[in-house]
Parts: C-alpha cells; sequence; structure tokens
C-alpha cells in the first residue's frame, strides 16, 4: 500500500481568474472575506488552504480589477464635466449695457 500523498496540480492563476470572471465586485468581495474567515480559523488541512489561498488571490484579483475600473470611469467622467465647463465658460457672454451699445453706433 502506497501511503505517498499525491499532488494534484493546482489550476493556473488564468484557470482561477476565469472562474471567478463573472463575479461582481460585491460578490467577490464576499467571498474573499468568507475565504479569510475560513483560513483564520486554521482547521482546515493544507490543500484545502492552498486551494481557498489560490482562490482568494483570483478574488482579490477581480475586485482590485472592478477598482480599477470604476477609478478610470470616474477619471473619464471628472474630465469630461471639467471639458463642459470650460467650453461653458468660454461660450458665456458679457451682457453690454445700453449705454456701451449706443457707444458703438
Amino acid at each position: 500500500m502506497n501511503t505517498t500523498p499525491v499532488s494534484v496540480a493546482a489550476p493556473s492563476a488564468a484557470e482561477l481568474d476565469a472562474a471567478v470572471a463573472h463575479l461582481s465586485y460585491e460578490d467577490a468581495r464576499s467571498e474573499l472575506i468568507e475565504i479569510v474567515a475560513q483560513l483564520e480559523q486554521g482547521n482546515i488541512p493544507l490543500e484545502q488552504s492552498l486551494a481557498m489561498w489560490e482562490r482568494g488571490e483570483a478574488l482579490a484579483r477581480r475586485c482590485e480589477a472592478w477598482l480599477a475600473g470604476a477609478r478610470e470611469r470616474l477619471t473619464a467622467s471628472r474630465e469630461a464635466t471639467e471639458a463642459a465647463e470650460a467650453i461653458s465658460t468660454a461660450n458665456e457672454t458679457t451682457p453690454i449695457s445700453t449705454s456701451e451699445l449706443e457707444e458703438t453706433r
């Protein structure tokens, strides 16, 4: 009887990322919080702990991707608002008083 532990090939980072790609930020964050809580308890077998850690890393990358996207959207929105304000300011006309109008005649 062979008592040597069998090592199962762990999924690659790309495979793990693909597995969590459909998750919303909130779902990925919630699952990550659950994994951290379970790992902190410390009563999980090593192989399972490693698998959970690897999934947690993929979930953290997913959350970071969502946050990076949100930052980009905010920056684009801020830049669009600033551009619109600049155009609006450039297009504003200063009212001319009646006396100034008469002077130009």
